[in-house]
């Protein structure tokens, strides 16, 4: 394969896995997301259909009860809404075969409705339809914050009360002879399967062939609110059921997409009473960070009941988010304190998942279990009882920066230094390229991750492993060329033959992008690391925070300066030489990173390693596995360099 071959390869390989990863399911989703999506001339209709659904399933137990028709009127619109989903995905199917895949579940809704089935069938097909519809749409965009309950009740007053009643128990002076009858509110049986994003669609969209209007002059925000204050109404004498203290532990995307029937199943047995609570006090969904020890407990505690379920996959997914979702996120501010402490619990985190891929093992994995949550438990303690100093603040900080910009930087100076020592400074415009690119780029995804999608770890771990692979591979080939040219008449006879040749503009714009490679993976999990850092610091602990980023920023400066004022003063052998073995080094630990982030993410299995051999700085993890990619990395090396001695005695 030629290097031109070889970049136009690697930029297509990142740009499909940064669809990929956009395309990974969130922790809300409990099954894989379908192959394609919508157009977006097609999400709202979808959305409808799904709003639809649902009220097929909350709506039916009006209708029929006992395999007989009890309420014509409402039968005749369970009839008639299940006859328009179906038409509707009929017009909509041809332009996806993830859409086409959704007119079967639709057409059994159908004919369970038909045959006047029993309520119990119906809301499993609901259930199961709306959910494979909600996995092709992207998620619905969330309010930061929602009125305050006093405000939102005026609201609900002006607006809902006239047909919906002063209790919300459908009973306003507007309701008299409409058909169907106003929805109660407090009607709890109702109101469990009844989902806030379900609420929240009726308002802004109204229900067709109902007297249900769409409330288009609310704000985004108001509507929002009088979703979440009506979702409560039926949950108000549940509210002192179960402490609140915990209530960050579920997803608030999670909360607004699922009805409190469908959470409880999705959620650990010691968090389902959290459900009724937040419902009926949402405004908790919105008061305080998420803890990342927190989420971590929580996953474990989920994982042992999958397990125990016999749901291994569930169980394993949920150890993954326990490190990626909530550990991970800490790890840095912890190690200021005590590196050995952070090591083992990451040992145990993945000794879990070790565990766990192997069936019936439940006594080693409560075990594990429960050895890691004593863990969690002091290391979370020692952040609370020892606020996280000035220095330590800062130290962290430096760490962060260093050691996610140094492999990027000298990878981006390598490329610089060799187009330089080439006589080709025009082309570094296009190094420059890509690591503009892959700043911006990287902005926007963490940006789009906070604002309008979600990435799980899991998917964050898959896109840096995919991207540090690849940059390894890149930089192994790129080494041995350079050590081709270490004989100066080599580089010599190259230049005079081949080298305007092999810097075209295809090969010019793959420079770009392993230039983007290197810095685009190292953004996005910089800028979440100084997020979950900030969130440690007391408000007047900034500056130490941002002094620290400024020093290694400084450092990295200072580096740069170095290499590019130096590389350009060594004889070309020379020169070559050292960048073979530094782009060697790089490729060494990327790839050891690579494996580390495809074993944190679940995508390969990790067995450890009789010694304790994790090195942070050489990507190394001990770990049989990460071990032997770098060791495959020496080998292909040292293969290549013997063949070309050989080839040279000749």
């Amino acid at each position: 394969m030629t290097l031109q071959a070889l970049f136009r390869a690697a930029w297509a390989v990142v740009l499909f896995t940064t669809l990929a990863v956009f395309s990974q399911p969130t922790q809300a989703q409990t099954q894989t997301q379908s192959q394609a999506s919508p157009s977006e001339l097609h999400q709202e209709q979808m959305r409808q259909l799904a709003q639809l659904v649902e009220y097929i399933g909350v709506d039916y137990s009006e209708a029929v009860a006992n395999g007989e028709v009890i309420n014509a009127g409402e039968y005749a619109e369970m009839d008639e809404f299940s006859a328009i989903i179906l038409r509707n995905l009929n017009t909509l199917s041809g332009s996806s075969a993830a859409l086409e895949s959704l007119k079967s579940p639709a057409q059994q809704l159908r004919q369970l409705i038909m045959n006047k089935a029993d309520l119990t069938e119906i809301r499993a097909a609901t259930s199961q339809l709306r959910a494979k519809i909600l996995q092709q749409l992207p998620q619905v965009k969330l309010p930061e914050t929602i009125l305050p309950t006093t405000q939102t009740a005026e609201l609900y007053q002006a607006q809902c009360s006239a047909c919906h009643g002063q209790q919300g128990q459908g009973d306003g002076p507007a309701s008299m002879g409409l058909e169907p009858a106003p929805t109660d509110f407090t009607d709890l049986a109702r109101a469990e399967n009844r989902s806030l994003l379900g609420l929240y669609d009726a308002i802004s969209k109204g229900i067709d062939e109902t007297a249900m209007m769409a409330f288009t002059d609310l704000t985004d925000q108001q509507r929002w609110s009088l979703a979440f204050y009506v979702g409560s109404l039926a949950f108000q004498s549940q509210a002192q059921q179960a402490k609140l203290n915990s209530a960050n532990l579920i997803d608030l995307q999670q909360m607004v997409n699922v009805s409190p029937v469908q959470l409880r199943n999705e959620l650990p047995q010691a968090q389902t009473g959290l459900v009724n609570a937040l419902r009926a006090n949402p405004q908790r969904l919105f008061e305080a960070e998420v803890s990342p020890f927190a989420v971590a407990k929580a996953r474990l505690t989920a994982t042992e009941e999958a397990y125990k379920a016999g749901d291994y996959k569930r169980a394993n997914r949920l150890a993954v988010s326990a490190y990626l979702d909530g550990f991970e996120l800490v790890e840095n501010g912890l190690s200021a304190y005590d590196a050995t402490q952070t090591k083992a619990i990451e040992a145990q985190m993945m000794n879990l998942r070790r565990i766990i891929a192997t069936p019936d093992q439940q006594a080693q994995v409560s075990a594990a279990i429960h050895e890691t949550m004593q863990a969690l438990q002091k290391a979370e303690a020692t952040m609370t009882e020892q606020q996280l100093s000035n220095g330590a603040l800062a130290t962290a900080s430096f760490v962060i920066l260093l050691r996610e910009g140094l492999e990027a930087l000298l990878v981006v100076l390598a490329l610089i230094t060799v187009l330089r020592r080439t006589k080709r400074s025009d082309a570094v415009k296009y190094v420059h390229t890509g690591w503009v690119t892959a700043l911006i780029l990287g902005g926007l995804t963490w940006w789009a991750a906070q604002s309008l999608i979600s990435i799980s770890g899991a998917s964050r771990e898959i896109m840096e492993g995919v991207a540090a692979a690849l940059a390894a591979v890149v930089l192994v080939y790129v080494g041995i060329w350079m050590h081709s040219k270490t004989n100066a008449q080599a580089w010599q006879h190259y230049i005079k033959q081949n080298l305007h040749a092999h810097l075209a503009a295809g090969t010019l714009w793959g420079i770009a992008a392993l230039s983007f490679v290197a810095v685009y993976r190292e953004v996005f999990e910089t800028v979440l690391f100084y997020q979950s850092l900030l969130t440690q610091a007391q408000s007047t602990q900034h500056a130490s925070v941002w002094g620290g980023f400024i020093a290694a920023a400084a450092v990295l400066a200072l580096v740069t300066w170095t290499v590019l004022r130096f590389s350009l003063k060594l004889p070309i052998a020379k020169f070559f030489a050292y960048t073979t073995y530094l782009l060697l080094a790089l490729a060494f630990v990327l790839a050891g990173k690579a494996l580390i982030a495809f074993q944190e993410a679940g995508w390969v299995a990790a067995t450890p390693f009789p010694l304790p051999l994790n090195i942070d700085w050489l990507g190394m993890a001990a770990t049989w596995q990460s071990l032997v990619a770098q060791l495959a990395v020496l080998v292909v090396f040292w293969w290549y360099r013997r063949r070309a001695i050989g080839a040279a005695k000749a």
